[in-house]
């Protein structure tokens, strides 16, 4: 596609002008990365549109708003579509995968004149900005260790709790020494007090 160029307006003014996304634009003011996304950069941003959001889990969006503590869900959802430095499609199309802002990779791969950036289509390539460039993608990527928001991830049991935590190291030793940590492993239910 053919490049548009708007590098008069930093990277996250331009999503917030286009109208396709309006999801991201509100992530980003809500985790305050919009702030970030106005900066000097530059940035490359993977920008995924409405259709994109729209394309997860019911309740998935509105649990990641609700998600806006610092590192959290949210804003590590939205650094794994971020890749610091300026990445213009015809580099894009040399990388097998890009370190992004939360610190994971993306793979990137090319088919049939296409590129993928994991399992999203890039539909619009080098929208240049003022501080970076951004590419629209056609799904929403969640970083490797970031199930959807609705999925509750399989809790540890107490005594593995208890010693990873750093405060029962009595507790734990003494759980130890008397066997009863392997009870404590066990199905339960249990309450610790």
């Amino acid at each position: 596609s053919t490049p548009r160029v708007s590098a008069a307006e930093d990277i996250a003014t331009i999503a917030a002008q286009d109208g396709r996304f309006t999801t991201l634009t509100t992530a980003l003011q809500v985790s305050g990365l919009a702030d970030v996304l106005r900066g000097p950069g530059p940035f490359t941003v993977f920008a995924p549109t409405d259709d994109a959001f729209s394309k997860l889990p019911a309740g998935t969006v509105a649990s990641l708003l609700n998600d806006t503590g610092c590192c959290g869900q949210l804003q590590n959802v939205l650094l794994y579509h971020v890749v610091p430095g300026e990445v213009k499609a015809a580099d894009v199309v040399k990388l097998s995968s890009a370190t992004t802002a939360q610190g994971s990779d993306v793979k990137v791969s090319v088919w049939g004149g296409g590129v993928r950036i994991n399992d999203a289509r890039v539909l619009i390539t080098d929208i240049v900005a003022a501080n970076g460039v951004i590419h629209v993608i056609d799904s929403v990527l969640l970083p490797p260790a970031a199930a959807p928001a609705n999925v509750v991830p399989q809790a540890e049991d107490i005594a593995t709790i208890a010693a990873q935590d750093g405060r029962f190291t009595t507790l734990t030793t003494a759980l130890q020494v008397s066997g009863l940590a392997d009870v404590l492993r066990g199905p339960g239910p249990f309450t610790v007090i």
